[in-house]
C-alpha cells in the first residue's frame, strides 16, 4: 500500500471532486426552483401588491445555499453544504414589506333565542 500523504492529498482531491460533481446537479435543479420562486413571487406581488413572507424567505435559504455550493465548489471552504452542515436560515429582509394575510373576522355570535 502507498500510504504517503501524497497519496493521501490525491485520494482526498478525487472524493472532493465525486462531490463537486454532486453539488454541481444540486445546484442545477435548486437553481430552477429558484428561477420558479421568483416567478410565483412576482405573480403574487402582482396580485397582493406585496410579496409573500413564505416565499421570501424559502427563496433567501435557498440563494444562501446556492452560496455555500459555490464557496464549496471554488475552495473557498471545506464545509460541504447541506445537508452536510445545517440548512441556512431565511435572514430579515430589507427590501419591500411582505404581505400580511389578514385573519378572517371572528363570527358573530348567534343572537337567537334557545329553544
Amino acid at each position: 500500500m502507498n500510504d504517503t500523504p501524497e497519496h493521501a492529498q490525491r485520494e482526498s482531491l478525487i472524493l472532493r471532486v465525486v462531490w463537486m460533481l454532486v453539488f454541481l446537479v444540486v445546484w442545477q435543479l435548486a437553481e430552477l426552483l429558484l428561477a420558479g420562486l421568483v416567478v410565483v413571487q412576482l405573480i403574487y406581488r402582482l396580485i397582493y401588491g406585496a410579496p409573500s413572507a413564505s416565499v421570501m424567505d424559502v427563496g433567501d435559504s435557498l440563494s444562501q445555499y446556492l452560496a455555500q455550493i459555490g464557496r464549496f465548489g471554488t475552495f473557498h471552504t471545506d464545509q460541504k453544504p447541506w445537508p452536510f452542515a445545517d440548512w441556512p436560515a431565511p435572514r430579515p429582509a430589507d427590501g419591500e414589506a411582505p404581505h400580511v394575510a389578514r385573519a378572517p373576522a371572528p363570527a358573530e355570535p348567534d343572537r337567537e333565542p334557545k329553544l
